[in-house]
């Protein structure tokens, strides 16, 4: 079957691969779908984690190393290396060594590591073509997303997708960072008063030697919003602090965080949200704004592509199709139990609306060997991506998450109903990529997330496994020809 759709990249994709983090958006799964004429994406989101595990494993094939020649802040990569790099890889059951966790205020070396990880993850995508490559950050995740679009930037990334928020202040901060010059965003902070706003700053010059840093621009990426109703469009196209581009309209049955339904919530008999006709947006209403527009969660069909450009979309974005197939970074045995599991009946998604520290509903994949897993998971914030920033009576900020152990969080004044139910998403996601912590000789658990279309798999993996080409040819097969 030959895919209609061309490996020459159109001014704008028809097909936009998912950001799925941790990681599992990798520079593998972007670079193949980027080299097929579409919009490859990497997940930004714990990216100076990953970098800094995959060089304690000893990076594999050298990829890390190669990419990080190429970073062009004099110094930096020698420091990392120096710093994370074990040549023959981690000692059985030895723990990864820990970043410092973010807070509004973070040394420069801290930034450094961020802005390495974000330029090597970017650059990897986009070695070998010409074709352009996206990243995706969760808004949710505020303190570390600065400097990781300066890194991005740096590499050239053309398209910068976020979701899990209301980004409002992103476009301003792009365009600041394209001059090289500081950029600043609102910190949300609980407990301010209703005069108060505390602030997150990044400054490249700071990373640059004599605070100098190029006086070439760099090239100011295209700006999508994730968003679930009309009205935040709207909102983000007249009063963002920059251009918008366009926007990824994203249903419930997306895989990660989904948007809370509209109204009061209420649960079905597995204790899923319910989502109903307020949660269905416009697409007559989402043209009327004038700005391209994708649709995205349960539309990876050629059936469906072709029915969101009749629809008025430039076409779809898809995740969980690409998420299973062998370039992703799933684990390999993490997609073998999935794909038996969605073979055999037993694999199932439930949006679980208490799982993550955020607020937000998350898609987790059910199955009887990884839920016994999970049942062994202890309550810990280690990784601290997800920790909400909370201002006390002495005027200190400090950060919690209702993961952590719960004596912990309520003495920094949370509840104990704010911690039922939650688990610690920075860990589980980072063993779905092979990249579980250890502690006392007893790996992290993966927490495998996936969209509801999960049964789809089976369309393509009908020997157990599939290419991101094998999705993009399906995909494009009954497409007519783009010109």
């Amino acid at each position: 079957m030959e895919t209609e759709l061309s490996t020459v990249a159109p001014s704008r994709p028809r097909i936009i691969q998912g950001g799925m983090g941790i990681g599992v958006s990798n520079w593998r799964l972007a670079n193949a779908v980027s080299r097929f004429g579409q919009l490859g994406v990497i997940s930004g989101t714990v990216i100076d984690t990953v970098l800094v595990r995959r060089l304690q494993d000893g990076d594999p094939g050298g990829h890390m190393r190669r990419a990080l020649e190429h970073f062009p802040i004099p110094g930096v990569a020698d420091e990392i290396l120096r710093r994370y790099f074990l040549p023959e890889g981690r000692e059985a059951g030895q723990s990864y060594h820990l970043l410092p966790m973010y807070k509004q205020v973070v040394s420069t070396a801290r930034q450094r590591v961020t802005v390495a990880a974000a330029f090597v993850e970017t650059w990897l995508a986009r070695e070998g073509h010409d074709n352009p490559v996206g990243m995706n950050l969760l808004t949710k995740v505020q303190m570390p997303n600065l400097p990781t679009l300066y890194g991005a930037m740096l590499a050239g990334v053309a398209t910068v997708i976020m979701g899990a928020g209301i980004p409002r202040e992103i476009p301003g901060a792009l365009d600041a960072l394209a001059t090289h010059s500081k950029a600043t965003m609102k910190f949300d902070v609980e407990g301010l008063s209703r005069d108060e706003t505390q602030w997150l700053s990044f400054d490249p010059a700071e990373l640059w030697p004599e605070g100098t840093p190029p006086s070439a621009p760099l090239r100011r990426p295209d700006f999508y919003p994730v968003v679930s109703a009309v009205s935040l469009a709207a909102t983000l196209a007249r009063k963002s602090t920059g251009r918008v581009d366009g926007f990824v309209v994203e249903g419930p049955t997306a895989g990660g965080h989904n948007a809370p339904p509209r109204g009061a919530m209420q649960l079905d008999e597995l204790g899923q949200p319910i989502y109903g006709e307020r949660d269905v947006v416009d697409l007559a209403k989402m043209q009327e704004l004038g700005l391209p527009f994708w649709i995205a969660g349960g539309v990876g069909t050629p059936e469906r592509l072709c029915a969101a450009m009749e629809a008025g979309a430039a076409g779809i974005q898809v995740g969980t199709m690409f998420a299973f197939c062998d370039e992703s970074g799933l684990d390999p045995e993490v997609k073998a139990d999935v794909l038996r599991g969605v073979a055999d009946g037993t694999a199932y998604v439930r949006t679980d609306p208490r799982a993550s520290p955020t607020g937000y509903p998350f898609k987790l994949v059910q199955l009887q060997k990884h839920n016994a897993l999970g049942e062994k998971r202890e309550r810990i914030c280690d990784l601290g991506y997800l920790r909400e920033a909370v201002k006390r009576d002495d005027g200190r900020i400090i950060y919690r998450c209702a993961a952590e152990p719960i004596d912990t969080y309520v003495k920094k004044g949370g509840t104990v109903a704010d911690t039922d139910g939650r688990k610690c998403l920075c860990n589980g996601l980072l063993a779905d990529i092979g990249l579980a912590q250890e502690r006392d000789n007893v790996a992290e658990a993966p927490l495998v997330t996936s969209g509801d279309d999960i049964a789809s798999l089976a369309k393509l993996a009908k020997d157990g496994r599939y290419s991101a080409a094998d999705v993009l040819e399906w995909l494009g097969s009954g497409v007519p020809a783009q010109v």
